[in-house]
């Protein structure tokens, strides 16, 4: 009886091994999926690099002779039917692609936004009065973290709380290639540290306000851009720091006649993408996506939680 007793024992031991082992390699199959499908098994970027260029229209985009941007993004990920927030107006825009929220969240509803002349509260501020940022969560969360922004718009960086960044340079009159050369130095002076980069550029939506969406001025404009982030990205590779930085193509709203502002697909819909380690190449991305995902990416990328407020989603086919 006793001997019974023993190989009961086993084979109950052998019994529960085999229990445990199942709902570990279940446990970790599941664990295997979710990363594969959220990006998680991506690996935590070095650097992230937003190119950003003001009232790019789908159709402009398609025209327009691009081949610096066209190469880069064969290496990622586009889509050509990302929406915009509403108003179809810059500052909103640009707001909900940094802040991972719309204007019913951010509280940016036009282009006159100041910190002490709003029209709407934003549901959440730091102590000075400012919606959280991408770059505020990443310099709490990511140790070592390097911030940039570069812009020659005004009111562009109002939304920003300036302690939140190392590097803040704006240019007059549309001027933009010193930035890109900023840009540059910042980069490689920071490549041990976690960074980000907000590179962007006003002079094409001016060119659509003076001479018209879809004029050949308008077009030149953002031919004349391509050729800049061509070079920029030709320095990267030249410092190998290319094949590291995560680089995203970001828009704000299109146009149609002088102007933007309304529901037309025209203004509505712009280009967007992204390249870099553990992104798909040469991927035209049919899911659904908006302005005020492009944060929440980033987060992903630097493996950090997104923060309560915020509205914007990881799409999930951009992920190898």
């Amino acid at each position: 009886m006793k001997h019974a007793s023993s190989d009961q024992q086993r084979f109950n031991k052998q019994k529960d091994n085999f229990f445990k082992t199942t709902v570990m390699k279940t446990f970790l199959l599941v664990l295997v999926c979710f990363c594969s499908l959220t990006g998680f098994s991506a690996p935590k970027a070095k650097r992230v690099v937003l190119i950003a260029l003001d009232g790019i229209s789908v159709e402009g985009f398609q025209k327009a002779n691009t081949p610096n941007l066209d190469a880069l993004l064969k290496e990622g990920v586009l889509s050509i039917q990302t929406r915009v927030v509403m108003p179809s107006v810059t500052l909103p825009n640009w707001t909900s692609h940094l802040t991972g929220s719309g204007p019913e969240q951010h509280g940016i509803v036009d282009n006159g936004w100041e910190i002490d002349k709003k029209k709407f509260p934003s549901v959440e501020t730091d102590a000075d009065g400012y919606y959280p940022s991408v770059f505020k969560v990443l310099k709490n969360e990511v140790s070592g973290m390097k911030t940039a922004f570069y812009y020659n718009w005004i009111n562009l960086f109002y939304p920003y709380n300036k302690a939140y960044f190392d590097e803040v340079s704006y240019l007059e009159n549309d001027a933009y290639l010193p930035n890109y050369d900023k840009a540059f130095e910042f980069i490689v002076e920071n490549r041990k540290q976690p960074t980000l980069v907000f590179l962007y550029s006003v002079h094409t939506d001016h060119a659509g306000h003076n001479h018209k969406w879809m004029s050949p001025e308008y077009i030149k404009s953002i031919e004349e851009a391509d050729v800049e982030i061509g070079k920029f990205i030709e320095k990267m590779k030249k410092e190998k720091l290319y094949e590291s930085t995560h680089f995203m193509f970001l828009s704000d709203h299109g146009g149609i006649n002088y102007g933007h502002g309304g529901m037309s697909v025209n203004e509505m819909i712009v280009p967007w993408g992204i390249t870099g380690p553990g992104i798909k190449k040469d991927l035209k991305m049919e899911e659904p996506n908006n302005t005020v995902n492009t944060a929440s990416v980033i987060l992903r990328l630097f493996k950090v939680n997104q923060p309560l407020p915020w509205t914007g989603e990881v799409p999930k086919s951009i992920f190898k």
